[in-house]
């Protein structure tokens, strides 16, 4: 799979801008500033309805714009497909496959599928456990996209319920009339319901990641590892089919009610979870160096990449300005390793950090403007 054109409307820096694309490495070259960046952005955006930068749509709006326009002819095999999105932030983005009428944002998923190298992946390892649960996310949607709609229901349910237990905490603190809770049992089994299935995707993703990630390490930091994922349940218990998760996230939640009502918010449930990585017996946060970090991170993406690929339409590289903060053993082995991807997408500040094996496509990036080399 790749993208054969990508034109964007009043998308951050770009008023309108119509780029170009062929199979194989192509790569952004402008100083940093110029929108090589918001290129990729905007590709990767089409795979997952979300920037690897900003955790809002407001800031990809060009300024003065009331709404931005990302529109990709993408071909896999024999079909070709085009897709649009319209951002409107503030009001409900909307979606168009093959100018047919409008579809729902999330019906666009899969259509287009990424993986993403940026110096924001140090977070995979050096940040908090929300970091490595969205990356979790993100990958089982790549895999099912129909998972987009569970993990909605999920965070539908759980802001709701969190709604009810704040407002009864509030009611206990000053000493108010005890509030009805009659309707926690049902918010309970909703989201019991939802978070199996994102629990039960979640420890498949893990299991089968876990090796991948492992052989990438060693591609890229030769016998630095072993690393080890491991998946850390907030509900314990060793369940692992979808309906013995449903009654083990149930049983955990009557457990942490009482408690749940004094914090006023959810304590189980997989937004509590956390993915530890391990570099051989050591958590790796807090005790991998920077590089043995960045050689972590790398290796999940690669990881990624190695798992999509293997189950059909092969998703489009994006390095976005990693280069420049690789050592040159590091630098040549990523490379190596990409190069023979169907669709690489590069971005650099100058033309010495793009290694030669990623040889390809070059457009300048300057002032607003696309130009090919």
């Amino acid at each position: 799979m790749h993208v054969t054109h990508l034109s964007l409307a009043d998308f951050r820096s770009y008023a309108r801008v119509e780029v170009p694309l062929d199979p194989g490495v192509t790569a952004f070259v402008g100083a940093n500033g110029q929108g090589k960046t918001n290129l990729v952005e905007a590709v990767g955006y089409l795979a997952t309805l979300g920037s690897h930068r900003v955790s809002s749509d407001a800031p990809l709006v060009r300024i003065g714009a009331e709404r931005a326009v990302i529109r990709a002819a993408v071909t896999q095999g024999e079909r070709s497909q085009l897709i649009e999105l319209e951002l409107n932030p503030g009001r409900a983005n909307r979606a168009r496959i093959n100018r047919s009428s409008q579809v729902r944002p999330r019906d666009v998923l899969g259509i287009v599928r990424t993986v993403l190298f940026a110096p924001e992946d140090l977070a995979l390892v050096k940040g908090d456990p929300g970091e490595r649960r969205k990356f979790l996310d993100e990958l089982i949607t790549a895999r099912s996209p129909r998972m987009a709609g569970v993990r909605s229901d999920y965070e539908r349910v759980l802001k709701q319920r969190n709604t009810l237990l704040k407002s009864a905490a509030m009611a206990r603190r000053h000493g108010g009339r005890s509030m009805d809770m009659s309707t926690i049992d049902v918010w309970d089994q909703h989201l019991a319901k939802a978070g199996a299935e994102l629990l039960a995707q979640r420890l498949d993703l893990v299991a089968t990641l876990q090796p991948l990630a492992d052989k990438a390490y060693e591609q890229l930091a030769p016998g630095g590892g072993p690393v080890v994922l491991e998946y850390r349940n907030s509900a314990p218990g060793e369940a692992q089919s979808r309906e013995d998760l449903y009654g083990q996230l149930l049983g955990a939640l009557g457990e942490a009610r009482k408690q749940e009502i004094e914090r006023g918010v959810t304590l189980v449930g997989p937004h509590r979870d956390e993915l530890l990585l391990r570099l051989g017996q050591l958590p790796a946060k807090g005790y991998a160096s920077h590089g043995e970090s960045w050689s972590y991170a790398l290796a999940l993406r690669l990881a990624s990449y190695d798992l999509l690929r293997a189950e059909g339409n092969e998703p489009v590289l994006v390095l976005d300005d990693v280069f420049a903060e690789l050592d040159a053993r590091r630098r040549e082995r990523l490379a190596e390793l990409v190069a023979p991807g169907e669709q690489v997408l590069v971005t650099a500040a100058v033309d010495d950090d793009v290694p030669g094996v990623l040889a390809g496509a070059r457009f300048d990036v300057a002032g607003g403007e696309v130009t090919r080399l």
